[in-house]
């Protein structure tokens, strides 16, 4: 028997921004939305093949780089094309460090988590 992600949770100043940001990124949609809470996911919803995200409002600041963060992959394009989408989102290059010679793109989204764009395509989630 194993476990398998059923869905992320990361504290938000805004989460209906950041699920707006973060549904643009993924293709997903909004599940269930509160005043204090989005959750977002694929179109089947919760127990899918992919975890939901649910943002949560917090009023903590982020102070230091995240201890886990999301990596992603273009499903129909160049990673440079999907940089650019990526950017028109909100996104924004970060410096954690990287030397240069990486085949990723660190990115922050809107309130400043973290995010890599990987090298290569991945073949798109289907339900």
């Amino acid at each position: 028997m194993a476990c398998r992600i059923s869905e992320l949770v990361l504290d938000a100043h805004d989460p209906h921004r950041l699920a707006t940001f973060w549904c643009g990124v993924l293709g997903f949609t909004v599940l269930t939305h509160e005043e204090d809470s989005v959750e977002i996911g694929p179109g089947e919803g919760f127990g899918g093949a992919q975890p939901t995200i649910v943002f949560n409002r917090t009023d903590n600041p982020k102070r230091e780089k995240l201890r886990l963060h999301i990596d992603v992959s273009a499903t129909d394009q160049d990673q440079a094309t999907e940089l650019e989408r990526l950017r028109e989102l909100g996104a924004r290059p970060v410096d954690v460090g990287q030397t240069g010679e990486e085949t990723w793109h660190v990115l922050a989204d809107p309130e400043g988590n973290e995010f890599c764009l990987l090298d290569g395509k991945v073949e798109p989630v289907t339900s």
